[in-house]
């Protein structure tokens, strides 16, 4: 195998993937933002909200891009790397960081946040986030949608129709019925993803853990090869990410 790919997929490899920041794809990949700015609506939210609770926060990035924070803010993450970055990041500005497993029961009491908020979450618990919402209070994310860069993950998995149909916006709007809450709105995208090079794919199944589970170089070194040339030959590997924007409601 030729120096180049050795080369890019070392570097990869190697390099730390704590937290949830991706600018070390900065040139070597690209993926279409949603037309909504998820984070910029979180903020605006945060600033007029009583207390708040950001769930599956990862290391903190995106939550400490708000200016103001309500008097009450906590923040849930369950992998080691991101919760001590996440402190680091949050803790300063009077944010309570807590270590939760991400299953059942959340640590807080009942009807404990007016504004429940999350990005990316790995799975949603909706009677849990019901549950210590406030009458009246509001569950604002932005989800990943369904066979989000399954061009990706079916590259080096093969095909996953059982997997395509999970995280249907429909089927989680009645689960979130289900569990008490009224959809106010649930907003669709697919967005183009670009990979100019073998190493931006390795970081980012390094990264995105639940994509291809137990990824490693060595354990993918002849598929990844292969892929190498056809970005050498064809040029970026083209994949969909999916994202929806999610807006529920306790009744009062």
């Amino acid at each position: 195998m030729d120096s180049d790919f050795e080369r890019l997929i070392h570097e990869a490899d190697t390099v730390s993937v704590d937290g949830w920041d991706f600018s070390w794809l900065d040139g070597r990949a690209t993926e279409q933002r949603p037309s909504w700015g998820y984070q910029k609506l979180q903020a605006r939210r945060l600033a007029t909200a009583r207390a708040g609770l950001d769930i599956q926060t990862g290391g903190g990035e995106v939550l400490a891009e708000a200016e103001v924070f309500p008097p009450t803010m906590a923040a849930t993450e369950s992998w080691p790397p991101n919760l001590d970055k996440a402190t680091r990041l949050l803790h300063p500005r009077g944010v309570v960081v807590i270590s939760d497993p991400d299953e059942p029961p959340l640590p807080f009491g009942d009807a404990a946040f007016d504004l429940v908020t999350s990005r990316h979450p790995a799975t949603i618990w909706w009677t849990e986030i019901a549950r210590v919402l406030q009458p009246g209070g509001t569950y604002f994310a932005q989800h990943v949608g369904p066979a989000s860069a399954f061009e990706l993950v079916e590259y080096f998995l093969g095909p996953q129709p059982e997997a395509r149909a999970e995280r249907d916006p429909a089927i989680e709007a009645a689960a979130a019925r289900a569990a008490g809450l009224e959809i106010v709105q649930s907003r669709p995208e697919r967005l183009r993803m670009e990979f100019k090079d073998i190493g931006a794919v390795v970081y980012f199944l390094r990264k995105v853990i639940w994509m291809v589970p137990g990824f490693t170089v060595d354990g993918y070194r002849e598929r990844l090869y292969d892929l190498h040339r056809r970005i050498i030959d064809d040029g970026p590997f083209v994949a969909y990410s999916a994202r929806t924007l999610v807006e529920a409601r306790k009744p009062v």
